[in-house]
């Protein structure tokens, strides 16, 4: 018996990996967080297959459940929404399966991020303009920041920077960029990426705020920032250069 924890996309169900598909495909215990995952992906369930929705459900529940499928023999298909490995509190699931001696493996997705700079038409690292990408949150309604992990120190480079679960404080988020990237920085907002009801906000520091508001957008979004989402003048790669050695 093993969980699967399988990344289940940003939101559109044919944006799972044909492995995380056939995994669901295949096993008896589905566990999927109703409010993030589609609900098209259940169909691939099996008809006789245990859904469990765990939106409102504790740790100690969710690990119970994983547990009772192992002792029952059975494989569980663990969907989190986009990748596992960023935001998905993955880690703390697996060190109690760790504890009794749980076997799991993980199939990764397509995470939030990348759903969101398809729907702006951007690469995230452009030549001579920015080659380095940060994901991060901020601390409001969850758990604390690491030291050195805020904003105000994360700016500093002027990296392109990636924001999840931080839409609800976008005022906030706004006030501590400034300072490193200033009003006229571009900035974008992407809620429920690659889904039917995608919401695309594109503006700078110095609006975006505004638009999120207007827009209603509370939850389910990415926050962009950085220079690359309005690069035009940069030079081409070296990867596709004439002048690189074949």
């Amino acid at each position: 018996m093993t969980v699967h924890f399988i990344g289940a996309g940003p939101g559109a169900a044919d944006l799972m990996t044909v492995r995380g598909r056939d995994l669901v495909a295949a096993s008896p215990v589905c566990l999927y967080a109703g409010s993030l995952v589609p609900v098209e992906v259940l169909e691939w369930c099996p008809p006789d297959a245990r859904r469990v929705d765990t939106a409102r459900m504790v740790l100690d529940d969710i690990v119970a459940e994983l547990v009772a499928a192992h002792a029952r023999g059975q494989d569980v298909a663990r969907l989190h929404s986009g990748d596992p490995s960023v935001f998905s509190a993955m880690a703390e699931q697996m060190r109690r399966l760790d504890a009794v001696g749980v076997p799991y493996d993980v199939t990764p997705g397509v995470p939030a991020f990348a759903a969101a700079a398809a729907a702006l038409g951007r690469e995230l690292t452009v030549p001579e303009v920015a080659q380095t990408v940060v994901l991060t949150r901020t601390s409001a309604r969850a758990t604390p920041m690491p030291p050195g992990e805020d904003l105000a120190v994360l700016g500093r480079a002027r990296a392109t920077i990636v924001l999840h679960l931080a839409v609800q404080r976008i005022e906030a988020v706004v006030a501590e960029l400034l300072p490193n990237y200033g009003a006229a920085c571009p900035a974008a907002v992407v809620a429920y990426a690659s889904r039917p009801d995608e919401v695309i906000l594109r503006g700078t520091l110095g609006d975006i705020a505004a638009q999120v508001r207007e827009a209603g957008v509370e939850r389910t979004a990415v926050i962009i920032v950085g220079a690359v989402l309005a690069a035009e003048n940069f030079p081409g790669s070296h990867l596709y250069s004439a002048a690189r050695p074949r």
